[in-house]
């Protein structure tokens, strides 16, 4: 597939190999070198993917994802020279889909881009897909949109995934790492806490009060469920 790659990195030479990199594999790379840059890039002619550079001058990646996110669900990959499990973490809960950290192999970027590209190719309207409901919640993978009672709620990528994958399949039990599958991070940092962040960010969303969920439940021991919330009592968190 030939994709539109924004890429956002300060290091005007690493930005060049990404960009010679994603050119070989038969993409078009537009190159910016700051957070004003890829915010106006990004709006102007959004892309298919952004790789985006954490520590960036005037705004951060961190800011980038944060705002974007708030303004469309395009695959965001973070590169980062922090390596930390809470960076990771906090890039994740900003709506990042996946993360590298530097140094990092350039062939093994391509090969979290190809992911997310087939990931987001698979998500396409050419795809025929049946609106999920359990209770109040409504999700249309092939819109990839969320509703509770009818009202739009917006998703990160890796938080619709999840939801869209248990929503498939109303009371089932799915584990951590099941859930974990089905999300674009493939990084070794990432964990299975990575989706109690994601569960943590969704009950947010959707429930009526995420400090007793009755939709999103935790099955002890185990991992989670999509219940419909009816009947519930309370005991499940």
């Amino acid at each position: 597939m030939c994709a539109y790659v924004l890429v956002a990195e300060d290091d005007i030479k690493q930005a060049a190999i990404i960009g010679r990199y994603l050119e070989h594999e038969g993409h078009v790379p537009r190159l910016v070198h700051d957070g004003p840059a890829a915010l106006e890039e990004a709006r102007r002619r959004p892309p298919d993917l952004l790789v985006l550079d954490v520590m960036m001058p005037v705004v951060d990646g961190l800011d980038v994802c944060r705002i974007l996110r708030r303004e469309s669900d395009l695959p965001v990959l973070m590169l980062t020279a922090r390596s930390t499990e809470e960076d990771l973490l906090r890039g994740l809960d900003l709506g990042a889909d996946d993360y590298m950290t530097k140094p990092y192999s350039p062939r093994e970027l391509m090969a979290r881009i190809r992911s997310l590209l087939r990931r987001a190719e698979r998500s396409s309207p050419a795809k025929e897909s049946p609106v999920l409901r359990a209770g109040r919640l409504t999700v249309h993978p092939l819109r990839r949109t969320v509703l509770v009672d009818g009202r739009p709620v917006d998703c990160t990528a890796g938080e619709f995934e999840i939801l869209a994958v248990m929503a498939a399949e109303p009371e089932r039990v799915f584990t951590r790492k099941q859930l974990l599958g089905v999300t674009r991070g493939t990084h070794h940092y990432i964990t299975e806490r990575t989706v109690d962040v994601h569960v943590l960010n969704l009950r947010k969303k959707i429930e009526p009060d995420p400090r007793r969920p009755v939709h999103l439940l935790t099955v002890y021991g185990v991992g989670y469920k999509l219940a419909d919330g009816a009947g519930e009592d309370g005991r499940a968190r």
